[in-house]
This record gives structure tokens, sequence and C-alpha cells, in this order.
């Protein structure tokens, strides 16, 4: 299949067929690799990148059991100008 590239801002994009990108699992907002191998342009999508899921403070505090707390850690005298 040929594309052509169009500008974009200050780059150059090519629009994925939806055929193609379903093929390779693209999607919006999926990263991907691209490089340039033998003077052709190759991209990857990242097969093994998963979406980071995003916590909040409640979340967080109320995942703290007795079982998962620490006691506190040693780092040492002051080195610096901190207040104790």
């Amino acid at each position: 299949m040929k594309v052509a590239f169009q500008k974009w801002g200050n780059s150059l994009a090519l629009r994925v067929p939806k055929a193609f990108a379903d093929e390779i699992g693209a999607g919006d907002g999926k990263a991907a690799e691209m490089t340039v191998s033998n003077g052709k342009l190759v991209i990857e999508t990242l097969r093994s990148q998963r979406r980071k899921r995003r916590y909040n403070l409640d979340e967080l505090i109320a995942g703290i059991t007795p079982d998962n707390r620490h006691g506190e850690i040693d780092w040492g005298p002051p080195v610096g100008n901190e207040a104790w």
C-alpha cells in the first residue's frame, strides 16, 4: 500500500490504515518504537506495554495493614542543615 507523508507541525506524519493497526495491536495512545534500519523506517508496537494504574491517596492509605507496615528506618545522623 502506498501512503503519503503529511506535514504535522514541524514533523511529518503517516496515516496507518485501521486494518494494519488492528493487525499489529496499535491504538490511540499506545507506545511504539521507531527506528531506521538499512534505510527503512521500522515501527514496532510495544506489546509488553501495560497501562499503569493511577492510585489516589485514599486507596493507598486503605491498603496499609499491620502486616505490610515496617518500622522506622535509621538513616543515621543529619549530614547537612536538616531540622530534626
